[in-house]
């Protein structure tokens, strides 16, 4: 069976300092291979730091701002995780109301390990199915979400998994998601 062609897409990565970096590299690469124009929007300008666990990595050149970015230019979202990457996201304003602007606009997302944080932040998990880094599962519940242990959960074009173990399956789902596109029950 032959992978979805993503050939004409857009898809935004959101990230700041702090980031894991093989949950946004890995997604990076499949997608671009896959024929979709990768974008890494950020609060922060110039270049962000990525984390091997609690290790710095390199850094990555910032190519839009989350202050000016807009959910209807882009095809669909990605969060990587690492731990203080979404914590930092999720106390800015922009970047909660550019993720959950994907929902109202019924477009697929992608959240990994820790990036579901910013999903609770956004309010967009109540009554869905999803899975993260275990650690997260209480804030997830709290939250409304139905959380399970599983290496790569989908519900209505919201795709999530655990860690960076799950990689190939969450690269994979969330390339198929961004191919099939809008979702009529994909909603903030």
């Amino acid at each position: 069976m032959s992978k979805p062609s993503l050939k004409g897409k857009r898809i935004a990565f959101l990230a700041t300092d702090g980031f894991e970096q093989v949950e946004l590299t890995k997604p990076w690469e499949a997608i671009k291979k896959a024929g979709a124009e990768a974008i890494l929007v950020s609060p922060k300008e110039g270049k962000i730091q990525g984390m091997n666990h609690d290790e710095k990595a390199d850094r990555f050149k910032v190519d839009q701002s989350v202050h000016s970015a807009s959910a209807d230019k882009f095809d669909g979202l990605v969060l990587p995780g690492g731990v203080a990457n979404p914590d930092a996201l999720r106390m800015c304003e922009d970047s909660v109301s550019f993720v959950r602007d994907f929902f109202q606009q019924q477009k697929p997302v992608a959240a990994i390990c820790h990036g579901p944080w910013t999903l609770i932040e956004a309010d967009v998990v109540r009554g869905r199915k999803v899975t993260s880094w275990p650690s997260l599962k209480t804030d997830l519940k709290n939250a409304g979400a139905q959380w399970v242990d599983e290496e790569c959960v989908c519900d209505e074009g919201l795709v999530t998994s655990r860690n960076p173990d799950d990689l190939p399956a969450f690269c994979d789902k969330a390339i198929e998601e961004f191919a099939e596109g809008k979702h009529a029950e994909q909603t903030a």
